[in-house]
C-alpha cells in the first residue's frame, strides 16, 4: 500500500468518527412510546364517537360509519387548523396509522397547492400521497379475493 493509499484511508477513518460523533442520536424507544400513545389516544377519540352514536340508538354499522367520517373531518379539519402537523411532529408515525392520518394526507398537499387554482393546484395534487396507497390497497384486495375465491 502506497502512502496515498494510507492517506485516504485514515482520512476515511477520521470522518467516519466525525460523522458519529455529531450525527443525532435517536432515540427509538422514545420515538415508539410516543406513536404507541398518540395513536392510541387517536382511537380512543374514534371510540368515544363510537360509544356516542350507539348510545344515541344507531346500529353498530351506522355508528361505525358515522365514527369514520367524524373522524376523516377532524382529521382534515385539524390539519386545515396546522393542529395535525403538530400533532404528526410528536406523535410520529402514532399520527399516521389511524383514519385521521388518511384524511391528513389528502388535505395537506391540497392545502399546499390552494394557490395554484382548484383543478391545477387542489385537483391535481389531492391524491399525491393518498393515491398510491389507494391503488395499491385495490390492487391487494383485489388479489386477496381471487385468492380467497380460488382456494374455497
Amino acid at each position: 500500500m502506497n502512502l496515498e493509499q494510507q492517506r485516504q484511508q485514515e482520512m476515511q477513518k477520521e470522518y467516519h468518527v466525525l460523522v458519529e460523533q455529531i450525527k443525532p442520536k435517536t432515540r427509538v424507544l422514545r420515538n415508539c412510546i410516543l406513536a404507541f400513545l398518540v395513536g392510541g389516544f387517536i382511537c380512543l377519540i374514534g371510540q368515544i364517537f363510537l360509544q356516542i352514536y350507539l348510545g344515541q340508538g344507531m346500529g353498530e354499522r351506522e355508528a361505525a360509519a358515522a365514527t369514520a367520517t367524524t373522524m376523516v373531518f377532524l382529521g382534515a379539519f385539524l390539519t386545515g387548523l396546522g393542529i395535525y402537523d403538530v400533532i404528526g411532529k410528536y406523535g410520529g408515525a402514532g399520527s399516521i396509522v389511524p383514519i385521521t392520518g388518511f384524511a391528513n394526507s389528502i388535505v395537506a398537499p391540497a392545502m399546499e397547492f390552494k394557490r395554484e387554482g382548484f383543478v391545477f393546484g387542489v385537483g391535481a395534487r389531492l391524491f399525491t400521497i393518498a393515491g398510491p396507497v389507494l391503488v395499491y390497497g385495490f390492487l391487494i384486495s383485489a388479489l386477496i379475493g381471487i385468492i380467497f375465491y380460488l382456494i374455497r
